[in-house]
């Protein structure tokens, strides 16, 4: 795979050269190089989920204001200013209701 020295894109080869789609810079091919664009999606490429979920999200105990359970997911993100404290989401670990804290 090849990409383009201009813009970044990836060259596709077509007819004996290799062209970006986005600038339209072309390189000529070589004998050595084989190169073969496919849009089938074999059986095989499918992914496949081994195992079971796991839970790598931060927890903490915090009551759920929907169903009282005392422990949520929580997650820091800077929804104002920079120079404010960014607000902590929460999410119930039990009934997947999610509310905010600004602190």
């Amino acid at each position: 795979m090849e990409f383009c020295p201009k813009c970044g894109a990836m060259m596709l080869p077509k007819e004996g050269v290799l062209k970006c789609n986005s600038c339209g810079h072309e390189k000529n091919l070589s004998d050595k190089n084989e190169y073969e664009v496919s849009e089938d999606i074999k059986e095989s490429d499918n992914v496949k989920m081994l195992g079971e979920d796991v839970e790598i999200r931060s927890t903490i105990k915090e009551t759920c204001p929907e169903c009282g359970h005392d422990e949520a997911y929580y997650e820091l993100k800077q929804t104002r200013s920079a120079d404010e404290a960014p607000t902590r989401i929460f999410t119930c670990a039990k009934c997947k209701h999610t509310w905010r804290a600004y602190h």
